[in-house]
């Protein structure tokens, strides 16, 4: 533990995500301390057709007490 799920739109090249679990992983590492053998992403490519619904909806909508870092440009 901890399992990330990162949910994007499809597009992106296995090497561009495999780059981004590694600094995510360093950075679970590096924040709370946990051995990097304990961390685990995964990616879940969602159509930019269902993003409303299946994530902003689910996710982000009715979830917000649970957001550190919410959608839009913040000042």
């Amino acid at each position: 533990m901890p399992h990330i799920i990162v949910k994007l739109w499809p597009g992106k090249s296995e090497s561009q995500k495999h780059r981004l679990a590694d600094h995510i992983t360093q950075d679970v590492v590096d924040v709370f301390g946990y051995d990097e053998a304990s961390v685990s992403v995964a990616f879940e490519e969602i159509n930019p057709n269902d993003w409303a619904a299946k994530v902003y909806a689910a996710d982000i909508q009715h979830s917000s007490g649970k957001l550190y870092k919410k959608p839009g440009y913040q000042m």
